[in-house]
């Protein structure tokens, strides 16, 4: 494990949000200019009224949303899935040590576990009793093998170790949709969210599927996004737009860059961006609260941290589109500077990682330090 790095330098500079702390309950209590609906309410604002507004203490030095090295201790000591994207997001150690770290995680912990659940036959069963009942057996396997392959790609699994390879020579050669003619699994089948994962799960794991990738340019929706109900709807879909885009993301880092697929991304970033990751266009309000609530794995669940995480991972530039959600991650963390788990989703996987709702979550954590790191750098 290697020791907790200093913090210096690591900060530059924060959002123009006032926060403040109540001086009997701890509580925080955060102001923005962003909060407000129209141009002249950000002109009025000033510090002094948010300050009147709240139980004031004084506010919030510029390092205290930076890791401690307490905090960076604490995700040190975790699973090697956690531990060697640390490293990389938020001490940037030297390439050879995450890389020997990450290594890990075919043979330790998360990684390791949901490798050995895989069944000869490609899948990771059927579920739980009562989950989905409503599908058929085949599908419900399906569903669980896409989030299962999710999850084995968001914990890091190098797609070149051995335990890697054979997982997914499985997948390729022996899943397939009966309902679609026995279409293999990793060419997809109608829907663009799953369709969006399969992508990136065959880029990231085996090669890039260049069939699957025009057929979701084509469903590209007049708005930028898209919808897993198009064409009866022609408004795009925040939960199936961030699938869509990660798995275009990993398509391109596959050596498939192109004009048409980086025009397509940003057209769908854009899509989240002018919505402020979480807003209306018509009203401005948030349109569904539990999109400022963190899960890990999110399996298609949109949350503004997982859409911040994404135009991290990809290199977007931040500004003023993203101060809402920015402000958002900042409230949810806890004051001992550990973000907690907000919800689980109703989705299964047969791992169990972090299950206490309301505690500390080294995944959330970790997300929204990097997030935010990304924000302020």
């Amino acid at each position: 494990m290697s020791p907790a790095p200093t913090m210096i330098g690591f900060w530059p500079r924060l959002p123009r949000m006032h926060t403040s702390r109540c001086c009997r309950t701890g509580k925080t209590f955060t102001a923005s200019p962003w909060k407000a609906s129209n141009n002249s309410a950000q002109k009025n604002f000033s510090p002094t009224s948010a300050r009147a507004a709240t139980c004031y203490n004084g506010p919030m030095r510029l390092h205290d949303y930076a890791p401690r090295p307490a905090h960076i201790k604490w995700l040190l000591d975790a699973d090697p899935a956690i531990r060697w994207q640390v490293m990389r997001d938020l001490t940037s150690e030297a390439p050879n040590a995450i890389a020997a770290e990450r290594s890990r995680v075919a043979t330790e912990g998360w990684g390791a576990q949901l490798l050995a659940l895989q069944s000869p036959a490609g899948n990771w069963g059927e579920g739980l009793r009562g989950w989905r009942d409503d599908l058929p057996k085949e599908d419900r396997c399906l569903l669980i093998t896409l989030y299962s392959l999710v999850v084995l790609k968001d914990l890091g699994l190098d797609p070149a170790a051995k335990a890697a390879r054979k997982m997914i020579g499985r997948v390729d050669q022996r899943l397939v949709f009966k309902r679609l003619n026995n279409r293999p699994f990793l060419h997809g089948e109608t829907e663009p969210c799953i369709n969006g994962r399969i992508l990136g799960i065959g880029s990231y794991f085996k090669e890039p599927n260049d069939a699957l990738a025009h057929r979701l340019l084509g469903e590209q929706l007049a708005d930028g996004g898209w919808n897993c109900e198009a064409p009866k709807s022609r408004r795009s879909s925040f939960h199936t737009t961030i699938c869509v885009l990660e798995g275009l993301l990993e398509y391109e880092r596959a050596g498939r860059k192109s004009l048409a697929v980086t025009e397509a991304r940003k057209r769908a970033e854009n899509y989240l961006l002018e919505r402020r990751m979480s807003r209306s266009l018509r009203t401005g309000e948030v349109i569904d609260k539990r999109w400022l609530r963190f899960s890990f794995p999110a399996f298609w669940h949109y949350d503004v941290l997982r859409g911040l995480d994404y135009l991290r991972d990809a290199g977007i530039k931040p500004d003023s589109r993203v101060s809402d959600a920015i402000e958002t991650v900042m409230e949810r963390r806890h004051q001992n500077g550990r973000w907690p788990l907000n919800l689980l989703h109703p989705e299964h996987i047969p791992l169990e990682m972090e299950t206490g709702v309301g505690r500390a979550s080294r995944w959330n954590t970790l997300r929204a330090l990097r997030v935010l790191r990304w924000y302020n750098n």
